[in-house]
């Protein structure tokens, strides 16, 4: 399907410039690399690129409707949607003022600044001083995972997919930002009493390239607000637990049954007696003579 065919679906026939901005991005991402590596088909290839260029262009852009159109759900189109932008080297530009505006957290942001500035201050001290002047702290990510680290501690309610979303980041990288600055900053962001020393913490470029399913608790991780999958012995135990309630509750009412049933009416049986002592035979009249 034609680029302006689907814009047309979108109600965005009208911006011609917008039709080719899109046009051209795909270009660029063609030339750059293989989409289809990501699994990113090319109808939700031109749709992404559309909502890349209206962004960029500040026009208004259903993205429901792209969710609808692209036949994937909300969450595959975000992670494709960050995927391509990343890969054209877009980076989404986020404000900690239009954050706590937009959340209705305005009270945050001099929290937010200040966090963000110590975090920075910690980080660079972890590093050798042949790697500070490479460290990038422009990244969205960065100040999405400080605001909400903020919220957490303040006990306030964000959307965490959301700011994922705005930041133009994967959850996996946010979570690991996230692990980052509680083990740096747990007296600004952490929830847990014991302090780690800056220079114990291994960091590099990525910021920790731990994966959230290897964190624990009392290695500084942080648990969001999503529930906690239960483990395959709990959920073993629970089915089993289950399966002797079931069994009990089942002897309980046949017990139940069995009494409310009157007793049968048993017959008086006459016990007889035994007699071990030996009988000798009645004598005849012939042998008493």
């Amino acid at each position: 399907m034609d680029m302006t065919d689907i814009a047309k679906k979108m109600g965005l026939s009208e911006s011609k410039h917008l039709i080719r901005k899109a046009a051209e991005l795909r270009r660029q991402a063609d030339i750059q690399f293989d989409s289809s590596i990501i699994g990113v088909g090319e109808i939700c290839k031109a749709i992404i690129f559309l909502e890349i260029a209206a962004s960029r262009m500040e026009v208004i852009f259903d993205r429901q409707l792209a969710i609808k159109m692209s036949g994937m759900s909300e969450n595959a189109y975000n992670r494709s949607f960050n995927s391509m932008q990343n890969g054209i080297g877009i980076k989404n530009k986020i404000d900690i003022r239009e954050l706590g505006i937009q959340f209705g957290c305005v009270r945050l942001i001099p929290f937010v600044h200040k966090g963000l500035s110590l975090y920075k201050e910690k980080f660079l001290a972890s590093l050798p001083p042949s790697r500070r002047a490479s460290t990038d702290f422009t990244r969205p990510v960065l100040i999405a995972a400080t605001f909400y680290l903020c919220a957490k501690r303040h006990k306030l309610k964000v959307e965490k997919h959301k700011l994922i979303e705005l930041a133009g980041t994967s959850e996996s990288e946010f979570s690991n930002v996230t692990t980052s600055m509680i083990a740096l900053c747990s007296d600004v962001f952490g929830t847990t009493k014991e302090k780690k020393d800056s220079k114990e913490i291994k960091c590099n470029r990525e910021i920790l390239d731990a994966l959230p399913e290897k964190r624990r608790t009392e290695d500084g991780g942080y648990s969001s607000d999503d529930g906690e999958e239960p483990s395959a012995y709990k959920k073993r135990k629970r089915m089993e637990n289950h399966g002797y309630d079931k069994w009990k509750s089942a002897v309980i009412q046949s017990n139940k049954k069995s009494k409310t049933k009157a007793p049968a009416k048993r017959t008086k049986t006459k016990q007889g007696t035994l007699d071990f002592l030996k009988r000798l035979p009645p004598q005849t009249s012939a042998e008493a003579s």
